[in-house]
């Protein structure tokens, strides 16, 4: 067995003691107790793109980095370590050959210490099943909220980071299926709580966008949340192969590539704003039909950043609607047929009727209670502007003095209809 070489010490591999996992050490043995500046970087498979793993390395503050995978071995560790020109204290890679090892007591500290994570290609569903619902999951959302934690991700690495993702526990699905039934049973779109990013709620990531093409699946997914949970802003980030996003903590993405040279892109997709007065939802998501998601033909509304090597281009997360560098597209689906065409941004706010037929709010803006106006409705439910979800009541009365101040979209549901407002909390 081939010992590792660091430029600080002679790290020997290491394996559990029942072979649930094997770890690759390189660097320093002793953890560097720093803080992560935090952060999000999604990689869409193929090879890395350097620039954007110097992004992630670089938030980490020098200290301790995590690989985490469920196959393959050490090929992360002289890259991050000696390739990149950023100074890191260790980098050590664990491959967990099955579920045991996510109770491993030797994981679960170097998660602890970790600085940046780093989950690598392989099957989404080997991760999901070791790890969901476990210490490993806990230790890392723990990370996230509490020291500034990093995580990264590529291909399926990326695939798991979504508030909803592809579970791939049927195995891979391809556009042409997913569209033409949605509910084929390939297609799992799963929302069981496991990589917790908040910036990411309503979310669910895609990857080699290129090749093969896979917005037809992705906006399958993105109409399976909105069917099956009633989801209004249903959100998509999708990366071409050879692309990465890169979100810091303020919730601002940033486009890393080789455009140019390479057509290399990635893409932020959301229910269309524009139809959130009337019925943003599928025509027709059901069991053994084609996909039909039309909506005056502009369903979703995307915007298609093209990744460059300084990231000059950026989408903000916050709002959906700041962005630079891109184009704004509109897509919809008509018999299980995608079909994309141009578009302009839309501003939601601006489309949004403060007074509409039957329905009021006030006080508005509120600070501790709000009464609505309606005649019959089945669910009040206040979102951020990024779509998360804060409060839902079926009362006409509803007190808001939990929610902090800003601005808010308040919609009222009845018989799948939809009404928006804008809400202002003080």
């Amino acid at each position: 067995m081939k010992t590792l070489v660091s430029a600080l010490f002679f790290g020997a591999l290491f394996s559990g003691y029942s072979q649930n996992y094997t770890s690759y050490p390189t660097g320093s043995s002793t953890d560097l107790d720093t803080v992560g500046q935090g952060g999000i970087c999604l990689m869409g498979g193929a090879s890395e793109d350097d620039n954007a793993m110097i992004w992630f390395l670089e938030r980490a503050n020098q200290g301790d980095i995590l690989v985490l995978r469920t196959s393959g071995s050490d090929g992360y560790n002289d890259y991050m370590f000696n390739q990149l020109g950023v100074t890191l204290n260790s980098v050590e890679t664990i491959v967990c050959n099955n579920a045991n090892a996510s109770n491993d007591t030797y994981l679960l500290d170097k998660i602890k210490d970790a600085e940046a994570i780093w989950f690598a290609g392989g099957d989404q569903w080997n991760y999901i099943s070791y790890w969901r619902d476990t210490p490993v999951d806990s230790l890392i959302n723990w990370g996230i909220q509490n020291k500034g934690l990093v995580v990264g991700g590529t291909s399926a690495g990326m695939a798991i980071q979504g508030d909803y993702y592809f579970s791939a526990e049927n195995g891979t699905v391809t556009s042409a299926t997913a569209l033409a039934n949605p509910y084929n049973s390939s297609v799992t779109v799963d929302n069981t709580p496991f990589i917790v990013h908040p910036i990411l709620a309503n979310t669910i990531t895609d990857t080699h966008y290129d090749d093969p093409d896979r917005k037809g699946r992705h906006t399958t997914f993105l109409a399976r949340m909105m069917t099956d949970d009633n989801v209004f802003f249903a959100q998509g980030i999708a990366c071409d192969e050879y692309t990465a996003v890169c979100i810091d903590e303020n919730g601002i993405a940033k486009v890393f590539g080789g455009y140019p040279t390479y057509d290399d892109n990635a893409y932020f997709l959301r229910t269309n704003c524009g139809n959130m007065d009337t019925n943003p939802f599928p025509e027709n998501c059901s069991d053994g039909s084609p996909l039909d998601w039309n909506r005056q033909e502009s369903a979703l509304q995307v915007y298609k950043i093209q990744g460059t090597s300084d990231a000059n281009n950026h989408f903000n997360l916050n709002d959906w609607t700041d962005a630079s560098g891109g184009e704004w597209q509109r897509w919809w689906v008509d018999n299980g047929t995608l079909n994309e065409g141009p578009s302009s941004q839309i501003d939601c706010g601006a489309n949004l009727t403060e007074q509409l037929a039957s329905f009021t709010v006030y006080p508005n803006p509120a600070s501790h209670l709000i009464q609505l106006e309606a005649l019959e409705f089945e669910q009040a439910r206040i979102f951020k502007m990024n779509g998360q979800l804060v409060l839902s009541s079926n009362q006409k009365l509803i007190d808001i003095s939990s929610i902090e101040s800003g601005m808010y979209l308040l919609q009222i549901k009845a018989q799948n209809e939809g009404k928006i407002v804008k809400l202002i909390v003080e």
